[in-house]
């Protein structure tokens, strides 16, 4: 299922053919940073940059022996190079490698998911116009509140999925770095130029200092950030939900021609797709905890991190990719029901209106308290009685003292509402 909404690009990054393309890389711009500074013949490196290759499954076959995957990667390589191999990985430590390409690994898969978090952003901000001024009754602890406009939910994502964006362009930045220090990175068999000429070929940072790993807290850092973003998705996705109940229906996800809903019931019109996204969101943000448990690890290092990293990082930027697309396709395609929204606003009777009632008693001199305790009795009795506010209200004796008909049918005034949608769309959208 996830192929359907993933994209083809996230899940190559992860291939066992690509991640050792990278190691490649890393390697031959090791060895380009050596012959800058004289100490690789060029010729060799010619040779090495025209010959060097892998074959996947002599590197399986032989790791059935060393156990040891660089080590028969490397063997790998030789093969193909020949004589000249003996300058690849000339003062390294595997992690300088390991490290360093799952850097560019990272960043690529960030790459994938900054543009997935634009082009949700596009359509949010469409939907965020489209029913700007689209009234519907806002909710707190799933109980009328007042009255918004539709168009302010897409806002409101709008303006999530934007920090989204900034704080994986952040964590872009964060695991971008270069390890080319040797053995508990003190650069003993390899100088500290060799590191910057690699980092700079490789559009990355040198670590400041490093230990034999890139340190944890970067990992941890972009993992949290993809939970985060999974848990915005998360956000729409439960919304969504709610509002297609049955007893709500003011907008539902698509559902498409053929689509059924339930092996029992033909009737059934389910959000699966917004229910699919809550469940991975709860694995993306799991995954967080293994991230934070790999920063502590054995004096210099050991590997306890990498079979942990293994799994949760192609996981994880896998799922929030799918996760993204999958969103995309809900919200583009999703059905709103603008009238049913009025429906909804009209089964509280009014009562949306409490709080400038109560202010309005202020102004005419009442303390709150006690403007608070005549409108709330009022408000009971609407809903006791399932009678328009307004109503109740024009028949209390105490109300009339302070306010006219008049005035009160203007604090009823529904555009008194959404007055200043345009302050908050200007300072979202610009």
């Amino acid at each position: 299922m996830i192929s359907r909404y993933t994209l083809p690009q996230m899940g190559k990054i992860w291939e066992r053919e690509n991640i050792f393309k990278k190691w490649l890389e890393v390697e031959i711009a090791v060895c380009e940073a050596w012959a800058e500074l004289g100490e690789i013949p060029f010729e060799a490196l010619k040779t090495i940059k025209e010959k060097a290759n892998f074959d996947i499954n002599r590197i399986d076959e032989i790791e059935k022996t060393v156990k040891h995957d660089v080590i028969s990667f490397l063997t790998s390589v030789s093969e193909f190079v020949g004589d000249e191999a003996r300058y690849i990985h000339r003062g390294l430590t595997s992690s300088d490698i390991v490290d360093t390409a799952l850097s560019m690994l990272m960043r690529d898969a960030a790459d994938i998911i900054i543009n997935d978090i634009k082009e949700l952003m596009d359509i949010l901000k469409t939907h965020a116009f489209k029913y700007k001024d689209t009234i519907c009754i806002g909710r707190s602890h799933g109980v009328h509140a007042e009255p918004m406009t539709f168009g302010l939910k897409f806002a409101l994502w709008y303006e999530d999925a934007k920090r989204s964006l900034q704080r994986m362009q952040r964590a872009k930045e964060v695991i971008s770095v270069c390890k080319i220090s040797g053995a508990v990175g003190t650069f003993s068999n390899i100088p500290p130029q060799v590191e910057e000429i690699t980092a700079n070929k490789l559009g990355l940072k040198p670590e400041p200092v490093a230990t034999q790993v890139v340190q944890r807290d970067r990992h941890a850092e972009y993992m949290t950030t993809l939970a985060l973003i999974s848990s915005c998705i998360e956000k729409i996705a439960v919304e969504i939900r709610h509002l297609q109940r049955t007893e709500v229906l003011e907008a539902e996800e698509p559902f498409s021609l053929g689509q059924k809903g339930s092996s029992a019931m033909p009737h059934k019109r389910n959000p699966i797709g917004c229910e699919n996204l809550s469940g991975l969101a709860r694995i993306v943000r799991s995954n967080v905890i293994a991230a934070i448990e790999n920063i502590a690890l054995w004096h210099e290092r050991d590997i306890s991190h990498s079979s942990v990293e293994r799994v949760i990082i192609p996981d994880s930027t896998i799922l929030v990719n799918y996760m993204l697309n999958r969103l995309k396709s809900i919200i583009r395609d999703m059905s709103v029901y603008p009238d049913k929204m009025m429906e909804n606003l009209e089964k509280s009777f009014g009562l949306y209106n409490s709080q400038r009632v109560m202010l309005a008693l202020t102004e005419k001199g009442l303390s709150r308290e006690v403007a608070y305790e005549i409108v709330q009795k009022n408000a009971m009795e609407s809903w006791k009685l399932k009678r328009n506010f307004m109503d109740i209200l024009l028949d209390d004796k105490e109300i009339k003292k302070y306010l006219t008909e008049s005035e009160l049918r203007e604090i009823f005034d529904l555009n008194y509402y959404i007055r200043n949608i345009d302050f908050i769309y200007k300072r979202v959208f610009g």
